[in-house]
């Protein structure tokens, strides 16, 4: 019994030392890894003045060079459609043909009418020259003759208001046919074969969109437009304008149209409901590709020379306000919040404010980077920051 007391003693006492040992080693990894975790290296890299471009983009309505409703001068009905909606026409061509038998009536009553005239007007000048050489002779006064002058006066006069009729009804008669008075693009026919029209129709027979070129009307507001007359050198708005660059037309599905346009036009008068000025944009159209009626935005390029840039990626918005993460001379970041222009510049922003060139910046911001976290910078070459621009 003594010998087995004195066995598990022994074993007690090894256990005991073993867990000893154990504790000591787990003090000694707990030391270590409660030591000061290693600096992470990041991309950071220099901010240099570059030259840029900002487009700014402005809501536009377009509309065709020309726009003319097609509507009846005269009461009838539709007889003939020469036209499909969205055809192609060219001036002079035929569109409908309106059935109006009554100016047909018009022109034949007045071209009798005019051989009556002539038939009196050839009477009233024989009696001229029946009593002319009478009076002569003095074998009767003079008075006969003024009053056969004075008949054959009268009786040109209806011959020339009788012809004027007859031409009056012809013009009534012509506009039984109708044709279009530009080249363009036949919009929507709201009216079929057998309609009645006239001249006081509420909607249009159609209307034919002359889109060799394309207007896009856009606005500035009254701080955009004092903006643009302080930017652009000229005395006058026409000389303004004409310092601005060919613009560019972003289109409905985000491409570009391919055809560069030119400011034209600004109102005369800011829009007291808006607050805005209505500028006109000019471009061709030679595919006919845009139409009447379409949306776009028109796109102003403005060249900015000794431009501060910082990547958007470089950057991080909280609360309405954006911010870069600054490297300090002692390798320690810091949030700097910066000031940019309402446009971007690709994929710059352009910064007005809270830094400057010369300063390391994190190149890509992360969530992970707090204010004095040190970093280990790993430099990125000005060919990778600044590529899109080169």
């Amino acid at each position: 019994m003594k010998t087995r007391a004195l066995i598990l003693t022994s074993i007690s006492s090894a256990v005991l030392l073993l867990a000893s040992c154990g504790g000591g080693n787990q003090q000694a990894g707990g030391a270590a890894a409660g030591g000061a975790p290693p600096v992470q290296s990041y991309p950071v890299f220099k901010v240099t003045q570059q030259t840029a471009t900002i487009n700014s983009q402005y809501p536009a309505t377009l509309q065709g060079q020309q726009n003319i409703e097609i509507r009846p001068k005269i009461d009838g009905y539709i007889e003939q459609i020469f036209i499909d909606e969205g055809a192609v026409v060219i001036k002079g061509q035929l569109l409908f043909r309106i059935n109006a038998p009554q100016y047909q009536q018009d022109v034949n009553n007045s071209a009798a009418a005019i051989s009556s005239a002539q038939a009196d007007v050839s009477a009233a000048q024989l009696q001229v020259n029946k009593v002319k050489p009478l009076v002569e002779k003095d074998i009767i006064s003079k008075f006969d003759l003024e009053s056969a002058q004075y008949t054959l006066q009268a009786r040109k006069a209806a011959l020339a208001q009788a012809k004027a009729n007859l031409n009056n009804a012809k013009t009534n008669l012509a506009y039984t046919n109708v044709t279009s008075p530009v080249n363009g693009v036949v919009g929507t026919i709201p009216y079929k074969l057998g309609s009645l029209v006239n001249s006081n129709t509420a909607q249009p027979l159609t209307t034919v969109s002359n889109i060799g070129n394309i207007y896009a009307y856009f606005s500035l507001n009254e701080k955009q437009l004092l903006d643009f007359g302080r930017k652009y050198e000229g005395e006058t708005i026409a000389a303004k304008l004409s310092k601005l660059p060919e613009v560019s037309l972003i289109l409905s599905d985000g491409s570009t149209f391919s055809e560069k346009g030119k400011v034209q036009t600004v109102s005369g008068l800011i829009n007291t409901q808006t607050g805005s000025a209505s500028f006109r944009a000019s471009f061709p159209n030679p595919l006919g590709i845009l139409r009447s009626g379409g949306s776009a935005k028109v796109s102003i390029p403005e060249t900015i020379k000794d431009a501060i840039l910082v990547p958007q990626k470089s950057t991080y918005e909280l609360q309405g306000k954006r911010f870069v993460y600054v490297v300090d001379a002692n390798g320690k970041i810091k949030s700097t919040e910066i000031e940019i222009v309402d446009q971007p510049a690709g994929q710059y922003f352009v910064v007005t404010k809270g830094i400057n060139a010369g300063d390391t910046v994190v190149f890509e911001s992360t969530a992970s980077l707090m204010d004095g976290t040190p970093i280990k910078a790993d430099m990125q070459p000005d060919s990778k920051v600044y590529q899109d621009l080169k």
